[in-house]
């Protein structure tokens, strides 16, 4: 645990002086809420749903909106293919629709002191405005930690970077995206839910001049359901 903890404070410290190069950072305070469905189909066929309520300007409005459903395949244990479709309104600036369609592979397995996950996705964009359609490949990497004193809680801690892979007329730029980095504690509830409670940086690289120069400092809590 030691050495976990020593990698997330130099994990953290990396994050904030990449954050702070840029020359002109803008930073807010949000919060997320998103609730994640998982339910059986039918053998190893799975389905999800996921809907992601996003508010900025210190938390005072709705900044964004996700519905996600998706449906997966258990092709082990540990590995899972999904197909899910994505429908996101962004109402800041300016409302925009987005529809995505994506793919993506999950790695999940658990060992004597820990839980790995690894899930690496391919998103095609269709971007109200923006001509063409824009493609991003995101992988995210997380460890779950339980504490000895109490076996409901664990320490959960991720890292997602976002890169887009190619250029479209207005719309998004080759190249860095975003990052997004999570540390808190989860709660087994119930063998069907739990819940992450706990503090979100997401650095993006917004169209103006810097690699990142909009940090956002987010509470995240966030509710699985298992069925």
């Amino acid at each position: 645990m030691k050495l976990v903890c020593c990698f997330l404070a130099a994990w953290i410290i990396w994050e904030s002086a990449f954050c702070f190069a840029g020359s002109d950072l803008n930073q807010d305070f949000r919060l997320w809420a998103p609730v994640y469905l998982n339910f059986p189909i039918s053998g190893p066929v799975k389905g999800y749903m996921e809907a992601n309520p996003r508010f900025s300007d210190d938390a005072s409005q709705i900044d964004q909106l996700l519905l996600r459903p998706a449906v997966g395949y258990q092709l082990t244990s540990t590995i899972s293919l999904w197909q899910g479709y994505a429908w996101v309104a962004n109402y800041e600036p300016r409302y925009l629709q987005e529809h995505r369609i994506f793919q993506q592979l999950i790695y999940s397995n658990k060992f004597s002191t820990f839980k790995l996950l690894s899930r690496t996705r391919l998103e095609e964009r269709w971007i109200q405005h923006a001509i063409g359609t824009a493609v991003r490949a995101r992988t995210m990497l997380r460890g779950d930690f339980p504490l000895p004193a109490y076996p409901a809680l664990a320490l959960a801690t991720y890292d997602e970077i976002f890169v887009n892979l190619n250029t479209i007329r207005q719309g998004p730029e080759a190249g860095f995206d975003q990052n997004r980095f999570f540390l808190g504690l989860n709660d087994t509830i119930s063998p069907n839910l739990n819940i992450d409670v706990g503090y979100q940086l997401q650095l993006i690289n917004t169209p103006l001049s810097g690699l990142a120069n909009q940090a956002n400092h987010i509470l995240l809590i966030q509710f699985f359901i298992k069925l």
